[in-house]
């Protein structure tokens, strides 16, 4: 079977659709160099399978019922409303402080109580926070290739780390096998993902350049294709 630059094998045949996802950047300032939060996919998936990522996943219906402590600044509402509605686009970023949580351990909240149904919301209420969507910038989106068994549309969130309850991560879900924090140089050594590199390269660039387009990965007929939101 081939396979791709990230060794993910290429399926001949009709494209999936791909599915909305989220992920999140968490970016520690509190030293000398900043670092960023990155996750190893454990070894047991078959997507990605030991690639270092950002924690992240798909959006699911819960994201959009659940209450949030604060709610998206308009510098990140705007170009997050081009690449899709308003309630999807709020949706998305609660998904990826829920993401965070269940990966990491990691909770993005401030003190309240809420109410949910949702199995997948529930720890996250049990530790006494709601989604804190205020400090989430958009930072890029990409969809994956139609060549690939699985196929998502992911928006890509920024936060500091300062806004964490504890940064502290623990083992979460097991979805990943190792999570740290590394200094750029450190994250860039690592086995990533072709878009988690390409988009570690964006962040780094934006930190010194905050008004830097948002950059948006896509494939027309096979060919990469870098646009700006």
């Amino acid at each position: 079977m081939r396979v791709d630059e990230d060794n993910v094998p290429i399926l001949p045949g009709r494209s999936l659709r791909p599915r909305d996802a989220a992920t999140l950047l968490l970016i520690r300032r509190d030293g000398g160099h900043p670092r960023v939060l990155m996750g190893r996919r454990a070894r047991g998936h078959v997507f990605m399978a030991q690639k270092w990522v950002f924690p992240g996943g798909r959006l699911h219906p819960s994201d959009f019922r659940i209450a949030a402590a604060s709610e998206l600044a308009d510098s990140t509402a705007a170009p997050l409303g081009r690449t899709a509605p308003p309630a999807r686009a709020r949706a998305l970023a609660a998904a990826a402080v829920r993401e965070l949580f269940e990966e990491t351990g990691l909770v993005l909240g401030l003190p309240g109580q809420g109410r949910t149904r949702s199995p997948e919301w529930r720890d996250f209420l049990a530790t006494g926070h709601l989604p804190h969507l205020a400090p989430l910038q958009f930072v890029g989106r990409a969809i994956t290739p139609p060549v690939r068994p699985r196929r998502f549309d992911a928006r890509f969130f920024m936060a500091d780390a300062a806004e964490l309850i504890s940064l502290d991560p623990t083992a979460g879900c097991g979805e990943l096998d190792e999570i740290a924090w590394f200094r750029w140089d450190e994250a860039e050594r690592l086995d990533l993902p072709s878009i988690t590199r390409a988009i570690l390269a964006d962040v780094a660039a934006r930190l010194d350049d905050p008004g830097r387009p948002i950059p948006y990965h896509r494939f027309d007929a096979g060919r990469h294709r870098l646009l700006a939101l």
